[in-house]
């Protein structure tokens, strides 16, 4: 791919990062007035119908997609993303925009330290220093014993892990699933389960309400679409250090419209973090290995 298309490919992440952001603030401002399943199952049903259309549009069609090589993988990873979600959507509201996402942009380092087990890959010692050095930065945030060390914390530790977990299943069923089938399985499955739990906890939402419900599905379907033109037209090396933008974004949209905090602990950490993050991927490159798997999106 042409440095043009790399270049082309890292200004949309950027706004990608930028709608995800977006995204994250709107579900803290749901989920402060409505039940977080009632928000996932909303948000699931849109994404639900986006994987679908863009399944059926690929070569071979929904007859294809559905077809999976890793039917019960298929199935745990998509149960798994619903409940980060959850998680997810929990820390936002308990531990703030800020602090979450600086401890979230940790599931790189995740990522590789459980490639191993996972995947069979092999880490050498440059990328384990890279690693606990990361961990290390995730320590500054949390700050043992103090300030934003606290049970919401781990909510957001958790998150991390999950994902981290859910992206690896995402690349172990790539061997023979296509995207459009994990695509599918991911929509379809997340929006049955989420539903089963939701429907349980509907409430009603006033008119005003509706239109950000609207938006929040708008930017999933958005996000989505336009991370997966970034990953068409340039190198996953090329674009994937410019995810870490989301926490810039985060923390603008956590400190304009909910008075979050950036403390100087989550500001040095977040930077460790970043750092050793991006020190995996350049690694990645250098060795042509995919340690770090295309980030999957939470719809």
């Amino acid at each position: 791919m042409s440095e043009q298309d790399n270049r082309k490919g890292a200004l949309i992440m950027i706004a990608v990062t930028a709608i995800f952001a977006a995204q994250d603030g709107i579900s803290r401002h749901l989920a402060e007035s409505y039940n977080t399943y009632m928000v996932v199952m909303i948000r699931f049903w849109f994404f639900a119908v986006f994987a679908i259309w863009m399944s059926s549009r690929t070569k071979g069609g929904l007859a294809r997609a559905i077809r999976a090589h890793h039917p019960y993988l298929q199935l745990f990873r998509s149960a798994l993303l619903v409940l980060e979600i959850y998680v997810m959507i929990a820390a936002f509201v308990a531990l703030g925009l800020i602090e979450t996402h600086a401890i979230f942009i940790a599931y790189p380092l995740l990522v590789a330290a459980l490639s191993g087990p996972v995947l069979g890959e092999k880490v050498g010692w440059r990328r384990w220093t890279a690693i606990g050095i990361g961990f290390i930065g995730v320590l500054v945030i949390l700050k043992p014993g103090f300030g934003v060390f606290s049970p919401a914390s781990i909510l957001a530790v958790t998150a991390a892990l999950m994902f981290s977990l859910y992206a690896l299943l995402t690349r172990k069923v790539a061997d023979k699933d296509s995207s459009a089938t994990s695509m599918f399985w991911t929509g379809t499955v997340g929006a049955v389960i989420s539903t089963l739990v939701g429907m349980w906890f509907w409430q009603p939402m006033v008119g005003g309400d509706w239109v950000w419900m609207a938006i929040l599905c708008l930017t999933a379907v958005a996000g989505h679409g336009l991370m997966i033109k970034a990953y068409e037209i340039a190198e996953a090396s090329a674009v994937q250090p410019f995810s870490y933008m989301q926490l810039v974004f985060g923390a603008f949209v956590g400190m304009t419209f909910f008075g979050d905090i950036l403390r100087p602990n989550v500001a040095v950490g977040a930077v460790i973090v970043v750092g050793a993050g991006l020190f995996t991927l350049w690694r990645q490159r250098q060795r042509k290995v995919k340690v770090v798997p295309r980030p999957a999106i939470r719809p």
